[in-house]
């Protein structure tokens, strides 16, 4: 789940009424028939132990050392994200760091010596940068600005400069900086607008240079620019009101940029843009979105990430033939680790494969042999892919007529009888999307003869900018209405009770939990929400500046659109709830305050349902501390347990 919600464009006071439901085209795909999915016999099933999915380890940054010899990781091996060092070719990692607070962000300087770094307090996402010698030694602190967060680290400037954006508490906007080896901040972008952020992205004329994306905090618009790093100059290169042009890299030579562009289709496509000539060349059309990721270092090609709708692909890209060659990596979602894959000898990429039953390991990819290695060697043995239920994507049709993509997990062993308890897991986001990853809640519910499903319902990227945009001034409307569909998919299906299935999500995901539950509170037998919105009028009072210009892009502001707020708060319809609801929050989340899961617990409790919330101290928007992570687990599947399963009814 990549982001808590992507915006869309906002619009008019006069254009705040609520849309009208209407079929929206998507990329053509056959309809499932849900009598098709099967429960797989596999005596190697098995419920997994709760202990081992909740204290499953994970990568949480990744970068090369700057010769090629070592990589550096954030992994929770100790029950905290901390920085580990491995041989390239994989060895017993080293601990290089030991913190309560979770670090990432990795980037190695370009001597050599340093590693930096990036840290928060407790999960506040106010970020100081910090670094450690590559051999080992003392942490020192770099910046220490409370206030300021600091992120995007990409080293490779003139003099040891590392370029990144910075974010001041009081404003939404982001701007383009400079990092110099003594720790000195230098701003070089002065961005007036709060809708936009400066993104560095890769360093050019001899360190000289940075280019840049400057995005749109609605993700409907993103311009590339060069700025001069000794004046601050800053030179739009391509631009265009309510496009994408996503800088990914440029080659060797500096003839062509590698571009993530939707413009004339509508959707994310790589191109290769000649700035020099303003010429394009494109890869291969496909039917679903497709990214351009970084030139080999040899500049013979371009490598891309081509998704194939619920899983990805990586593909390379030979620039002199035009032959697009599929790295050999196995089905599910595979994507490059770290914010440069490449080895420094341009041997090498730093992939991941990833599956809902395969954990995801850090994997070196040697681009000459097309040979996997592994890096690490995370998950518990009791999370072998055999014993683990498999996915299948699926389309149905929802209210409207509009097809629907989601993610079907089946538990083996089951009796198509109408007996069987389900769970649908709505994503973060609006705009946000469901891929065939490994997520831990669905694995040990999945385990213990829950079916999942996970749609991709309207807002949800990935199917055009007319699905994404549907959402617009009605969320919790047709994409509530999308996931009910979900569960009457399932429940069509002939394995599922229709009286036994609960619902599940964080973020968005929790709102929709939420929603779900109040405004149609005959569908869900029991809810539980991580960190979910009640109230956006109270969301907009206390949620971080950034977060408020998402909001004003989604809905306006509670000024402009009192009737919208109340339509799209779940606090209007929480008192006709009647699943009982287990609701988990942080104390320092900036994304969601807590004040959100308070109000749920109060109004509930006043009407006299069942309801228990739990605060972590500590923990921001997710919980990264191992205890919390088994303890969130334990939980939901437990509630779950105590209202879906036989004996509780």
């Amino acid at each position: 789940m990549r982001q808590m919600f992507a915006t869309l464009l906002l619009l008019g006071a006069s254009s705040l009424a609520a849309p009208l439901a209407a079929q929206i085209a998507t990329p053509e795909r056959p309809v499932t028939d849900p009598k098709t999915l099967e429960s797989p016999v596999n005596p190697e099933a098995r419920a997994v132990p709760l202990e081992d999915i909740g204290n499953s380890r994970g990568t949480g940054g990744v970068t090369w050392s700057a010769d090629g010899t070592h990589v550096f990781l954030s992994v929770n091996l100790t029950g905290r994200f901390n920085i580990w060092r491995t041989d390239a070719d994989g060895s017993w990692p080293l601990q290089m760091t030991q913190s309560d607070e979770t670090q990432g962000g990795l980037a190695a300087s370009r001597d050599g010596k340093w590693l930096y770094f990036r840290q928060d307090k407790g999960g506040d996402e106010y970020y100081d940068i910090y670094r450690v010698p590559t051999n080992g030694g003392a942490v020192e602190q770099v910046t220490a600005t409370p206030d300021i967060s600091e992120t995007a680290l990409v080293p490779g400037g003139a003099d040891g400069l590392i370029a990144l954006s910075v974010k001041t508490r009081s404003e939404a906007q982001a701007n383009l900086a400079v990092l110099a080896p003594d720790g000195t901040v230098r701003v070089l972008t002065a961005e007036a607008d709060p809708d936009f952020a400066w993104t560095p992205r890769v360093w050019a004329d001899g360190g000289r240079t940075i280019y840049t994306n400057r995005e749109k905090i609605d993700s409907t618009m993103t311009e590339i620019w060069r700025v001069d790093t000794g004046s601050g100059k800053a030179t739009k290169v391509l631009g265009s009101e309510g496009t994408i042009f996503s800088l990914a890299d440029i080659s060797p030579d500096g003839t062509w940029l590698a571009v993530t562009t939707d413009m004339e289709i509508g959707r994310p496509r790589a191109g290769l843009y000649d700035p020099a000539g303003k010429t394009w060349r494109w890869l291969k059309p496909i039917v679903w979105d497709q990214s351009a990721l970084r030139f080999t270092r040899d500049g013979k090609a371009l490598l891309v990430e081509s998704s194939d709708d619920l899983r990805s692909r990586l593909v390379r890209h030979d620039l002199a033939s035009g032959a697009e060659t599929p790295l050999k990596l196995p089905s599910g979602i595979n994507f490059t680790a770290g914010s440069d894959p490449r080895s420094p000898d341009g041997r090498s990429l730093l992939v991941v494969n990833m599956a809902a039953n395969v954990t995801g390991e850090l994997n070196r990819y040697d681009l000459a042999t097309d040979t996997v290695t592994p890096i690490t060697r995370l998950a518990l043995a009791s999370l072998r892919p055999e014993a683990l239920a498999g996915s299948q994507m699926v389309t149905y049709t929802s209210f409207d007529g509009t097809r629907i993509s989601a993610l079907v997990t089946m538990p083996a062993n089951l009796k198509r009888d109408g007996s069987n308890p389900a769970i649908v897991i709505p994503h973060g986001g609006p705009t946000g999307k469901t891929d065939d990853y490994f997520d831990d809640v669905a694995a040990a519910l999945a385990s213990r003869g829950y079916i999942i499903i996970a749609p991709n319902f309207r807002g949800s990227t990935g199917y055009g900018k007319d699905f994404q945009a549907a959402t617009y001034n009605d969320l919790g409307g047709g994409d509530l209405k999308d996931t009910i569909a979900a569960k009457q998919f399932l429940v069509a299906s002939g394995y599922v009770d229709p009286g036994r299935v609960g619902i599940f999500g964080g973020s968005y995901g929790g709102f929709m939990t939420l929603m779900a539950i109040g405004k149609a509170p005959d569908e869900f037998a029991a809810g539980v929400q991580w960190f979910g919105i009640i109230n956006w009028r109270t969301m907009y009072r206390d949620m971080d500046e950034v977060l408020k210009a998402y909001l004003r892009s989604l809905m306006g502001t509670p000024e402009d659109n009192p009737e919208g707020y109340d339509r799209a708060s779940p606090l209007t319809y929480i008192a006709n709830a009647k699943a009982p609801l287990l609701s988990l929050q942080g104390e320092n989340d900036i994304r969601v305050p807590r004040g959100q899961a308070q109000e749920v617990e109060d109004i509930l409790k006043a009407k006299g349902r069942t309801v228990e919330t739990v605060f972590y101290p500590l923990e921001g928007h997710g919980f990264r501390k191992r205890e919390n992570q088994l303890d969130s687990l334990r939980r939901t599947v437990e509630w779950f347990d105590r209202y879906l399963k036989p004996a509780a009814r």
